[in-house]
């Protein structure tokens, strides 16, 4: 029922994705233009993962001039101006790294285990997922608030908490959303779309990426209110 050029379609988004991916972590690891904020050092490889090369735009744009090996190449001390936007966008890519990397390992686990809730494989995908990223997410932002701020362990996971559950709930909505409009409009049953076919990771992908802009609102809000650190 997958139509063979969306297949190809889907194979060259998921190369380009993991691509830009490899290309960032390689420029962060062996070139050496480590982060100050070492969890970026994660999140921006795994932005590359959806966002593909967009993902490699702004890493070179807001990534790697926070190296402290880039600024001493160029006899740059401290950080660099930057777009009032960019603060939110790098926050938004923190939180979404969670929950990516919280919905590929839930969508797998339920896919092997084939659980279901109420006899729809989606809804366990929604919790697993969920729970997941929640799970990822809060640990992303502690290792950033908790170094930025010097908090003990258990103040850093409240934090990280407050910071975040708003965050990813806002990306995880975009990306639901999504995921019902496919599994019940585009390939309704008896035709659902698995984890074993690169179109089902392409629409992932592009579930995503609608996470991301559902997200963007909440952590303006949370930035400017001081509840969750800019990137």
């Amino acid at each position: 029922m997958i139509p063979s050029w969306l297949t190809w379609l889907s194979t060259a988004m998921l190369v380009v994705g993991l691509l830009s991916a490899a290309e960032i972590a390689v420029d962060i690891s062996v070139r050496g233009y480590r982060q100050p904020m070492r969890i970026m050092e994660a999140v921006w490889p795994v932005t590359g993962l959806y966002f593909g090369p967009a993902a490699s735009w702004a890493y070179r744009s807001f990534g790697r001039p926070k190296s402290p090996q880039w600024q001493h190449e160029r006899g740059l001390r401290g950080p660099q101006p930057e777009p009032d936007w960019a603060p939110v966008a790098l926050g938004v890519t923190h939180c979404g790294a969670g929950c990516t990397l919280g919905d590929i390992i839930a969508e797998f686990a339920v896919f092997g285990v084939g659980a279901t809730v109420a006899g729809e494989p989606l809804y366990a995908e929604y919790a697993g997922d969920y729970l997941a990223a929640l799970g990822l997410g809060i640990a992303f932002q502690y290792l950033a608030i908790a170094s930025m701020r010097n908090l003990s362990v258990r103040a850093g996971l409240s934090t990280a908490a407050k910071a975040d559950v708003l965050s990813l709930t806002s990306f995880e909505v975009g990306l639901f959303d999504w995921m019902g409009l496919v599994y019940f409009v585009l390939w309704p049953a008896p035709h659902h779309l698995t984890p074993s076919a690169p179109t089902y990771w392409f629409l992932m992908q592009v579930g995503m990426v609608i996470g991301y802009f559902t997200a963007w609102p909440t952590n303006v809000w949370l930035i400017r209110r001081g509840i969750k650190e800019g990137m």
